[in-house]
């Protein structure tokens, strides 16, 4: 009984001082680099892992009205009305225990990131339901937002929790999109699609940016405040990211509150608007969720909610609230670490977490089908 109270003080012990070591940059200064040869890593195999990243640039236009036009095209009605911009090349960052060993690109541009921006639209829930803004995620959101947007037998039977997995399946229209025509079954015609039978929230997910949106524009509300300017208090700003990066919305996605008008962000970029920020301002905040969503001594997220994101959704195993699971499913790495999560873009925008080996990857502009194969490069690196 001795020995085993010894070995939970010990296991306690090199927790802690595990912890200690992690390391997080400041604000402004320049990010401490440390070699990859301190940890035992393969610079020459990491060296391999950037010239692949570099030579499997995403196959879509710089131009990226024009790769989201194509990209979409087989929407109906689809179109532009957010802001968009040109991107750069492939750039990315990785860390070691909060230490930058390895980069390439312009990690200070800023380019947009698609549904990347869906992790920090969790993440400003994550922060309502650590305030206790939102009791449970259980509850229905039109018990918070009463303004018809959840009305309806099928709506109004939506959770909190079905618009974090995108099981809501809900039903409408929001600032001109129509949840039918996002991302329609390659099956069937228009019709077929806007007359289908509603699944039952909660039974079957979808990737669906109206729907997204919906829970963008449901939380403006929970909040009663631009989203955008709870992300900045909360979580950018304590983490020391620049001023460069911005959340927008569409042309048209204002609401009103409390005799404020204000805008409505979305969820990717899919119509333009979304999250446009640089390489590093991602790593910072993949090395916050690295943390278990502690920055120095100040826990900004809770751990509760970490878990909570990065626990599978019966619909799909492989998807969280809003985090990319790679555990057993449709998307599932065979020869990377079950316990691995990422936030995943249109166009191969990344944030790869992996808090086993206190790692964060950041790779932009990478074709998506190789980012496994990118990803195993990296771990055959690692000792």
């Amino acid at each position: 009984m001795k020995f085993l109270y010894t070995l939970s003080i010990l296991l306690c012990l090199g927790s802690i001082a595990n912890a200690q070591e992690l390391y997080f940059p400041d604000r402004y200064p320049q990010w401490e680099n440390k070699k990859a040869v301190d940890f035992g890593i393969s610079d020459q195999m990491l060296t391999q892992a950037v010239s692949f990243a570099e030579e499997n640039e995403y196959s879509g236009p710089r131009d990226l009205r024009r790769a989201i036009l194509k990209g979409f095209e087989r929407e109906p009605y689809h179109k532009i009305t957010g802001p968009t911009k040109k991107r750069g090349g492939p750039a990315g960052v990785i860390l070691k225990d909060g230490y930058l060993i390895k980069q390439w690109g312009d990690i200070t541009r800023v380019d947009m990131t698609f549904s990347v921006t869906k992790s920090f639209l969790s993440t400003t829930t994550a922060l309502a339901w650590d305030q206790g803004l939102i009791s449970d995620l259980q509850d229905k959101a039109g018990e918070y937002v009463w303004d018809g947007t959840f009305e309806g037998e099928h709506n109004r039977k939506i959770s909190w929790e079905h618009l974090l997995h995108q099981t809501s399946d809900w039903s409408g229209n929001l600032w001109g999109g129509l949840d039918w025509a996002d991302r329609p079954p390659r099956e069937g015609s228009i019709d077929d699609w806007r007359n289908r039978t509603l699944q039952e929230p909660g039974t079957v997910m979808e990737y669906n940016d109206v729907r997204v949106n919906v829970l963008a524009y449901a939380m403006t509300h929970v909040w009663r405040k631009p989203l955008p300017l709870v992300l900045k208090n909360e979580v950018m700003d304590p983490i020391g990211a620049s001023t460069t990066w911005r959340w927008f919305g569409y042309e048209n996605a204002w609401t009103v509150i409390d005799g404020l008008q204000m805008k409505s962000v979305t969820g990717g970029g899919h119509s333009g608007g979304g999250m446009f920020i640089n390489t590093m301002d991602m790593a910072r905040f993949g090395l916050l969720f690295m943390a278990d969503g502690k920055w120095k001594n100040k826990q900004l997220i809770s751990q509760a909610w970490i878990d909570k994101a990065t626990t599978p959704s019966v619909p799909n195993p492989n998807y969280g609230y809003m985090w990319w699971l790679n555990v057993e499913g449709n998307r599932h790495w065979e020869d990377l670490p079950d316990t691995l999560f990422y936030a995943a873009g249109f166009g191969g925008n990344f944030i790869v977490v992996d808090q086993d080996k206190n790692l964060v990857i950041v790779t932009r502009w990478l074709e998506p089908s190789k980012l496994e194969e990118f990803l195993n490069i990296v771990y055959r690196s690692l000792p």
